[in-house]
């Protein structure tokens, strides 16, 4: 039984998302993953200027004329989410935290999904996978990836992408699209990234929060860190401890960027104090444009 109050906000992001997928995403969507493998169809007797390679050797042979094969796109598609709920997910400066940022963009996706007849599945994971949901159709599946999303306590505040990128290799057989959404604050992925980028059509939403980038002059300031519970004492008053905090911050963001760039991993920055509607739906436009 879903408490009352969990249902409420269920049901109040369904209705905010299905007016953002019916009026500003479901395009985007559809025009990005309308489909990218392709399946036989049929054969039919050889044209001139056909592809060679095409001809079906076997029908040829049993009918004595030359005949061919014919392919068409694939519409289904397989669509994971992946879902970092480590503890540094639990950690905004805006209105909303991490993960609920991550939730809403997964139930667009998953409503997206529904709507062009592919499947949707969820994987939540911290340094281990702490939920899988199978991909599957229909709206009442989406309604329970979204419950999931928001009920599920996590059992570990600690991240490993590295345990989430090699699980997702193990469970999905067939070419799919795959959303990993995190602030990447972790490091030893690049392998298991690298050989699932090889396979699947991964996208990295990363979460990305102003003050993990800079903190402000406010004097002596206590810092925990969400997943060990270490905590630390600085004095934000010196520009020297601002200015380590910026350079640090830069040089992660410098060094994400170059891994991503290095293997080909496409990469959207979703800031928790700006919306997350408009960098996404310049981002799959441009990969519109760049099919």
């Amino acid at each position: 039984m879903i408490p009352k109050e969990l249902f409420k906000k269920i049901r109040k992001l369904e209705i905010k998302t299905r007016g953002l997928v019916n009026n500003v995403f479901g395009g985007e969507y559809h025009s990005r993953f309308k489909g990218q493998g392709m399946e036989f169809a049929e054969v039919r007797p050889y044209q001139f200027g056909d592809d060679i390679r095409s001809i079906d050797w076997n029908v040829s042979a049993r009918t004595g004329e030359t005949y061919v094969k014919v392919f068409e796109e694939e519409r289904e598609q397989t669509v994971m989410l992946a879902v970092d709920i480590s503890g540094s997910e639990d950690f905004g400066t805006g209105e909303k935290f991490k993960r609920e940022i991550a939730a809403e963009i997964c139930a667009i996706v998953a409503f997206s999904a529904i709507k062009n007849n592919d499947k949707v599945g969820l994987m939540l994971f911290s340094d281990e996978i702490e939920l899988f949901v199978p991909p599957e159709k229909g709206r009442r599946h989406a309604l329970r990836i979204i419950r999931d999303l928001y009920a599920h306590e996590p059992q570990s505040r600690g991240t490993s992408l590295g345990v989430a990128f090699t699980r997702l290799l193990h469970v999905l057989r067939r070419r799919s699209v795959v959303l990993v959404i995190s602030d990447f604050i972790d490091e030893g992925f690049e392998k298991p990234m690298k050989t699932l980028a090889r396979k699947h059509d991964t996208v990295i939403v990363q979460l990305i929060d102003p003050r993990e980038e800079s903190v402000p002059a406010v004097g002596l300031m206590e810092l925990t860190d969400a997943e060990t519970g270490r905590t630390i004492v600085v004095d934000t008053s010196s520009s020297k401890v601002r200015q380590w905090f910026s350079d640090r911050a830069f040089e992660r963001h410098a060094q994400l960027d170059e891994l991503f760039k290095r293997n080909r991993v496409d990469r959207v920055a979703i800031r928790t104090d700006e919306s997350y509607l408009e960098p996404l739906v310049e981002f799959f436009r441009r990969r519109t444009r760049a099919r």
